[in-house]
């Protein structure tokens, strides 16, 4: 039942022992990681919301509003240039402590950060000092998110069902919409209820209620235990002679930096092609198609509800098929569907713009569902947490300066919609290969016997 195998990616992942599977630990693993996911998610995508509609007019002087929301975009951006050195951080010490530590010092950071934005004082106030501040709390925000994704995911996955770790992979990544909804949510609630007073202050409630969330996803991971990949891991690190390892990051660049750049790429869309079509997309809708705020904050709340729906098929498909398999079909779909959401978008109508958004954020989300397995079917267990963390944020720097990218496109083209399309078509087609790619090494890893994964060699097919 269990073996040791060689593995020519990057080590030697021992199983001296079947492990017996506790359903409810794997249970309560996956409940934490989950909320607690979508409670960072909410804080992080609560900044993409309010970029364009708050941050862009009260943190940036000047009478150019192009340049105003340009600006607010950059800012947003510095988040992603965090993000690596968050999951350097937090996949260093994840591979050394543990995943559960990690993941609630990455919490209370997000929280903390997210609540002080709530409370600082805008451009009119304090000058040039109240977006260095934003930038900072940005900063660190960024760092949180850089090493909850990757922590979380390894939480849910290795302590999950060997059949069962493509949907355990994309209950995780329901925390992404999950964070959507209430943002989007608890955002256009507060826009309706303070009209014209949203502005002058009404905005800082959502931040402020963040410190409640994060209390609460703190109380839930309380609650979890280490994954049982670490402790087999650590176990035969005990049972070993005794020798002077390299830092996770340095084993990564030696002995798998063809993977981590294929994972890169595989984790493109699902960073880039969302603030596409959320933080991007406020600002068309509203400065360029000069529609109400409420309207394209509406259209994100379904797309997220679609996103979940098709998110949960793709993870059962996943395990009936394989999540690489998905993942690649996933990325077929977001190509197909780039330039029919802009489309959808320019006929102004509310209905249309619904539309747009359950495409893509729905369908042309189904590869974000397993994509975390996936990433950890290509690394092995002493090097998971950094590897698939770098992935996702060496991804993320190209992806939180999307929204900036695709509206210096759009002033460069005269507004026309074609540009950005063209972006997120690319972004699309970038993933789609990476993930083949992907496939390709992951299927040669069970011909050649390699588990990566941990426990018992999976039939990934």
């Amino acid at each position: 039942m269990s073996s040791t195998s060689a593995s020519p990616a990057g080590g030697v992942d021992p199983t001296p022992t079947e492990r017996v599977h506790d359903p409810k630990k794997a249970r309560r693993a996956l409940w934490g990681a989950y909320m607690g996911t979508s409670l960072e998610w909410y804080d992080f995508f609560l900044f993409g919301t309010t970029s364009a509609i708050v941050f862009a007019p009260l943190f940036f002087g000047g009478d150019d509003p192009a340049l105003a929301t340009i600006s607010s975009f950059l800012l947003f951006g510095v988040g992603f240039i965090a993000r690596p050195v968050g999951a350097l951080l937090a996949g260093h010490f994840g591979d050394r402590i543990g995943r559960r530590t990690i993941l609630m010092i990455t919490i209370v950071a997000m929280g903390v950060a997210s609540t002080l934005i709530g409370l600082l004082p805008t451009y009119e106030t304090a000058g040039i000092v109240a977006p260095i501040l934003l930038g900072v709390l940005r900063f660190v925000q960024g760092m949180a998110a850089g090493g909850e994704w990757g922590g979380a995911t390894l939480m849910a996955v290795e302590n999950a069902p060997e059949n069962k770790r493509g949907f355990y992979g994309s209950v995780v990544q329901l925390g992404s919409p999950t964070g959507t909804i209430l943002s989007s949510v608890i955002v256009a609630a507060v826009v309706a209820a303070s009209g014209e007073q949203f502005l002058e202050g009404a905005w800082r409630i959502p931040y402020l209620i963040s410190l409640l969330l994060v209390a609460v996803g703190v109380w839930i991971r309380l609650k979890v235990d280490e994954t049982d990949d670490f402790k087999e891991a650590e176990a035969a690190k005990a049972a070993s002679p005794i020798e002077k390892e390299s830092a996770p990051v340095v084993e990564i660049i030696r002995t798998v930096p063809g993977r981590l750049l294929v994972g890169i790429g595989t984790y493109l869309f699902g960073n880039a092609g969302f603030f596409m079509l959320t933080t991007f997309m406020i600002s068309y809708v509203t400065d360029e198609l000069g529609l109400p705020s409420t309207t394209i904050l509406n259209a994100i709340t379904w797309g997220a509800v679609a996103q979940i729906v098709c998110m949960f098929v793709a993870g059962k498909v996943a395990d009936k098929t394989s999540p690489s398999a998905v993942v690649v079909v996933g990325y077929v779909i977001a190509a197909l569907v780039a330039f029919p959401i802009f489309w959808l978008m320019d006929t102004r109508s509310t209905g249309m713009i619904t539309v747009a958004l359950i495409l893509g954020l729905g369908f042309a989300s189904i590869a974000y569902a397993p994509v975390g397995t996936v990433l950890t079917q290509l690394f092995p267990v002493k090097v998971r947490y950094s590897a698939i963390a770098l992935s996702a944020n060496l991804a993320g720097i190209v992806a939180g300066f999307m929204p900036a990218l695709a509206a210096t496109i759009l002033v460069a083209t005269g507004g026309g919609s074609t540009g950005p399309a063209i972006l997120l078509f690319v972004i699309a087609v970038i993933s789609l290969g990476s993930s083949i790619i992907a496939r390709i090494l992951i299927r040669r890893d069970d011909r050649q016997g390699v588990d990566q994964i941990g426990g018992e060699l999976l039939n990934r097919k």
